[in-house]
């Protein structure tokens, strides 16, 4: 009955919602010197951000591309028998750019010249943002399901994974947002708490990790806005992939999407098998398989050029198992896990008029997730049942008058929570002496939260200057309310193709909702004495950064970014044994800086590729409050020194990607990923424990003299081709190899709040696609 009635608040309030967003909207309409509409080919390009799209205009000449990032786009037209033309194109606010297009007839010798390295940088860009266009999307290595958009984003500067696809942006642990088509997700999308993304469903993807717009909220460590962005022209479209590799893994993924009359509807449906899911604690990769599933469903009615309705509906489930150690797996323990994720949507917008427009949203989200053990488990028998139901709604307009584009409006969340867990020890020697036997827990809670802002974006030739003021509130386990300005500026120098950029943004950031009940529960007293047993508070941070991009040669772009992060309440986790179940911390405060470098090669000839540095040092003082600690006694970490290096506190990460155009339907590349080494968190070692529990070629990686797993380094190939093309229809056929050198990477070791993770040994994978 309640999930009913939040569905119910949430359709009430949808007329008058607008989603979080920084995309816009091209609309064309071609035809030639007499006024007669034209059907024809458009392709748009932007070096700045990866966009490369083709698009048919219909019977009427018109066609709308929409769901594209902010940023300078180069545009051409072409129809058999007329000259081409061409011209540039600028997206700055969620408000349709209209684009007339006259097409002259062949025998007239009419061509715009347009620059190439127009689009390579984004003159009006005030900080850290990077689009990773479909093609980027499309070519990605495919590994592990579940792994293919956390592996992409982690080659991206500043941004780091940790065991199971847990991304990091510049040291933030729970505080990345997903903003996948306008809608904020704000729990945790990694692959052991929620159930995969539909990734081939994704068209690109927007990585924001500076200057956030004062729309955006609650999670900014890293902000990620994914693009689906169906193909809605008129008649029948859609994409099947078949795939397979190392591991047994096996996936598929079907969507075929109808347009008519100014109607669209579109279905989609994925699957995959894995035996390897999880990143175990041994080599043996133990108990590791998963299964996988998605389905999804879409509508679009085009009332007019100035109303659009869209709805749909999604359901994604996945159940896999923990992966055990050498002795659970001889003592015949099993774990298993399960998470399934509903979420419906309904959205409209309207343009009021060519200033001024108007968006409107309502969405519900329900997402569970358990955790059961056999009586053979072991060191205990653990349980858990936990979900939320949670209904989002906002308000906005988003309006332009001169050189400036504004939004201001406010938004809402109406959730509720359920946690359930319990354990049994079965081996009392693995904890500490006053550890309770067995503990059970049971609890419900209610969220509420709701936000004001109000923003603008001033731009005067070269000079770009951004403001935003946000006002959040917050009540689930504490009551809080906080102010966050936000304040960007960059100047574009054309002579030197270079531009400069600074940002300062406020941040408060609420805690991971994730078993949030018992994080923060004074039932949890016994357990451990040296943490504070008060509710996880909210985070409240400052970050600064400022940045240069170059263009150079026409043909390459240089960025060079450099931030700090000073943070109070400082989100984390702490792990469960190595479950991958974590509850919530948060230390007294945290330090981050950082500095960030990448070279892009957007196509220079049949080449093009990336190279990309980070380099990052953080720091976590105490005291904790929150996590369930349990295990070996944490005395030592917590209380011997006031401050330690935060879990993502690597200091060295680079990546490399070059890809190189064979022939007119061939291509190869290749790419390369290297970590200089996690914290191991180790206070007291036990050579003969270490031993007995983990595989010598296991404890060379680690070095025991710095606390340090020792660097990482991964080689990868990839190779494509399109076997047939016939107008729309394509076949396509991609192979990847994954760690060509099968180098043995851990990425954490022991750690008290990371548990111990084993990186991928060598694989390859085979997929074909077929797009009609």
């Amino acid at each position: 009955m309640v999930g009913f009635r939040i569905i119910a608040v949430c359709f009430l309030v949808v007329v008058a919602a607008l989603a979080q967003t920084s995309q816009g909207e091209l609309r064309f309409s071609v035809a030639d010197t007499t006024g007669r509409a034209l059907p024809a080919q458009i392709q748009i390009e932007s070096d700045a951000n990866g966009m490369h799209k083709s698009v048919h205009a219909a019977s009427d000449g018109t066609i709308a591309i929409q769901h594209l990032p902010f940023g300078v786009y180069r545009y051409t037209v072409t129809r058999a028998g007329f000259v081409p033309a061409s011209g540039l194109a600028e997206v700055r606010s969620p408000l349709p750019v209209n684009i007339p297009i006259v097409l002259n007839l062949g025998a007239v010798e009419t061509v715009i010249e347009i620059n190439e390295a127009a689009t390579l940088v984004d003159p009006h860009q005030t900080g850290s943002a990077k689009t990773l266009g479909s093609r980027e999307v499309a070519e990605s290595p495919r590994s592990i399901p579940g792994r293919s958009l956390p592996d992409l984003l982690a080659t991206e500067p500043g941004w780091l994974l940790e065991a199971n696809g847990v991304l990091h942006p510049r040291g933030s642990e729970y505080q990345v947002q997903y903003v996948v088509d306008g809608l904020p997700l704000s729990d945790n999308r990694s692959p052991a708490f929620a159930p995969p993304f539909d990734f081939d469903d994704v068209e690109s993807m927007s990585v924001l990790t500076g200057s956030y717009p004062a729309e955006f909220g609650r999670k900014l460590g890293g902000v990620i806005e994914v693009t689906t962005a169906p193909d809605t022209t008129t008649g029948l479209h859609g994409k099947a992939m078949l795939g397979g590799g190392s591991f047994g893994t096996e996936n598929a993924y079907l969507s075929g999407q109808y347009g008519w009359n100014h109607n669209f509807i579109g279905v989609s449906a994925d699957g995959s098998h894995t035996d390897r899911y999880l990143d175990p604690p041994v080599l043996q990769n133990f108990n590791n398989t998963a299964t996988s599933t998605a389905a999804s469903l879409h509508y679009e009615r085009q009332f007019s050029d100035r109303d659009r309705l869209n709805a749909s509906y999604s359901h994604s489930e996945a159940r896999f198992g923990v992966p055990n150690e050498l002795e659970q797996q001889s003592l015949g323990q099993r774990q298993d896990r399960t998470s399934d994720d509903n979420e419906l949507q309904l959205r409209y917008q309207h343009i009021v008029s060519p200033s001024l427009l108007f968006n409107a949203r309502g969405a519900y989200q329900d997402l569970s997730a358990s955790l059961w053990s056999n009586a053979l488990s072991s060191p205990i028998v653990a349980a858990q049942d936990r979900g939320f139901r949670q209904g989002y709604g906002s308000l906005a307009l988003a309006g332009q008058n001169g050189a400036h584009d504004w939004k201001v409006g406010g938004d809402f969340v109406y959730g509720s929570l359920r946690e359930a867990f319990a354990y049994n020890i079965t081996n009392p020697e693995f904890f500490d002496p006053d550890t309770p036997p067995s503990f059970s827990f049971r609890d419900r809670g209610t969220d509420r939260e709701g936000s004001a802002f109000a923003q603008d974006t001033y731009r005067f030739h070269n000079l770009t200057a951004t403001g935003g003021l946000r006002w959040d509130y917050y009540r689930l386990m504490v009551s809080k309310q906080a102010f966050s300005p936000r304040l960007g500026l960059s100047f574009y120098w054309p002579r030197f193709k270079v531009l400069f950029h600074a940002s300062y943004d406020r941040v408060f950031q609420t805690p991971a909702i994730e078993n949030l009940l018992l994080a923060s529960s004074p039932a949890l007293a016994s357990l451990s004495t040296d943490v504070l047993r008060l509710p996880v508070q909210p985070s409240h941070g400052n970050f600064y950064e400022v940045g240069i991009t170059k263009a150079v040669a026409d043909h390459l772009r240089l960025n060079i970014n450099a931030f700090r992060r000073a943070v109070s309440d400082f989100a984390d986790d702490d792990v469960l044994l190595n479950t991958g179940v974590s509850f919530p911390i948060a230390f007294a405060r945290a330090e981050i800086h950082g500095l960030e470098v990448r070279l892009d090669v957007a196509h220079w000839g049949p080449v093009s590729g990336s190279l990309s540095y980070s380099n990052q040092s953080g720091t976590g003082f105490l005291p904790i409050t929150g996590g369930l600690f349990l295990g070996a006694d944490p005395t030592d970490l917590l209380s011997a020194r006031s401050s330690f290096p935060i879990t993502q506190d690597q200091r060295n990460t680079a990546a490399a990607r070059l890809r190189y155009q064979v022939a007119k339907r061939v291509w190869v590349a290749s790419s390369a990923a290297y970590g200089s080494g996690l914290p191991a968190e180790l206070e007291e070692v036990d050579p003969q424990s270490l031993r007995a529990q983990y595989d010598a070629r296991i404890l060379r990686r680690v070095n025991f003299a710095n606390n340090r797993v020792r660097p990482s380094f991964s080689l990868n190939f990839s190779a494509g081709a399109m076997l047939w093309k016939h107008e729309a229809r394509t076949v396509q056929l991609q192979a990847d190899l994954i760690n060509a050198t099968d180098r043995l990477n851990v990425i954490n070791f022991a750690g008290l709040f990371s548990g111990t993770a084993i990186g991928q040994p060598r694989g390859a994978t085979a997929r074909i696609d077929f797009a009609f």
